[in-house]
């Protein structure tokens, strides 16, 4: 069972135009900022949304083109938003069989399959209760049991995470990573946490204002990041410029000496752990030191993640100690090193 999918829509002073596959037991995440698009492009998979232009089917059955456009509740497809959204007035089972319902399966196998999800969710005996009465994670889990429940070719999760505290996120994401890891049909994950993108996703697919921006495994991604908002998720500074031998001419000025020869246009990145603060000129001849300015602080786990703006634009991981005794603030002067050989170099 394969998803293929062309879409072209305006929503507003948005348009969104983007094509990509999703084959069996596959799961692809659309990766990118609040706005991009991704949210749309679901909408139209799940038939909520009738695109301008495009194609979308399953293994070769056209869910919509020019001609043919088939209603969401037709579709062979389980969806879980960012809310769990579930039936307030039904029970935690009802809400799980509600698919099944609505396909003309009767009673007792429905009342068995919802039980036979609800315990492989982690919420065995919990049929019978209301959905005000359950926590965040473990509505998320109804949620998923009621998307898997009616055997869909295609499962669409759409933020299904973000609403749930960091404790229950960590827990929910394992159990969701090895649900998907069983199901057999494709799967499409929105999100804007790359975390939940690596962690979940076979492939990943990154939307910016629209468009594919770039497309690949999750390790193709973050090594390898063709522009600044996935440099940012993946804590890379990323350098476009012109490679000439062991030099990078940058295309905003200024220039990096890395470690192997290359030519031509290139994308030069290096890793906040790799940049060294220095409160003079460092001495000896490091072949990359440039005197940079702080623009912004970030607690960053152990370390704070420095933003330095000047000839070249760096993020530096240091420790609260260093932070302080380097006497950093907002507007301090500071000499940034980082070792040729720290530099990843790779054609754009």
């Amino acid at each position: 069972m394969t998803l293929e999918a062309e879409v072209v829509v305006q929503r507003g002073t948005l348009a969104v135009a983007a094509g990509f596959a999703v084959g069996s037991g596959e799961v692809l995440a659309l990766l990118g900022p609040n706005g991009a698009g991704k949210s749309t492009l679901v909408r139209v998979l799940a038939g909520l949304l009738r695109p301008d232009a495009g194609r979308v089917a399953v293994d070769g059955v056209v869910w919509d083109d020019g001609a043919t456009h088939v209603p969401a509740h037709q579709r062979s497809l389980g969806m879980v938003f960012q809310d769990a959204l579930l039936f307030p007035h039904l029970s935690v089972g009802d809400n799980v069989s509600f698919g099944l319902r609505t396909r003309g399966v009767g009673r007792q196998a429905r009342r068995s399959t919802a039980e036979e999800w609800l315990a492989r969710v982690g919420l065995d005996g919990l049929g019978e209760t209301r959905p005000a009465e359950l926590s965040g994670g473990q509505a998320q889990r109804a949620a998923l049991a009621r998307a898997l429940a009616v055997d869909p070719a295609v499962l669409l999760l759409d933020e299904p995470l973000s609403a749930l505290d960091a404790r229950t996120r960590l827990v929910v994401r394992a159990e969701l990573r090895r649900h998907l890891a069983e199901f057999a049909g494709s799967t499409v994950l929105v999100t804007h946490d790359p975390v939940d993108a690596m962690a979940l996703a076979d492939r990943v697919v990154v939307v910016e204002e629209g468009r594919i921006a770039q497309a690949g495994t999750p390790d193709e991604v973050s090594r390898r990041p063709r522009t600044d908002y996935v440099a940012r998720l993946v804590g890379l500074s990323l350098l476009a410029g012109t490679a000439e031998g062991r030099t990078v001419r940058l295309d905003g000025g200024g220039a990096v000496a890395v470690a192997d020869e290359a030519s031509g246009p290139v994308f030069a990145a290096v890793r906040p752990e790799s940049v060294a603060l220095y409160p003079a000129r460092p001495e000896g001849s490091p072949r990359n030191v440039w005197r940079v300015r702080l623009v912004g602080a970030t607690p960053h786990g152990a370390t704070v993640r420095c933003e330095l703006a000047g000839e070249v634009s760096l993020v530096a991981d240091v420790t609260a100690t260093s932070f302080a005794e380097l006497g950093l603030a907002p507007g301090a002067e500071v000499w940034a090193t980082v070792k040729a050989s720290e530099v990843a170099v790779y054609q754009r």
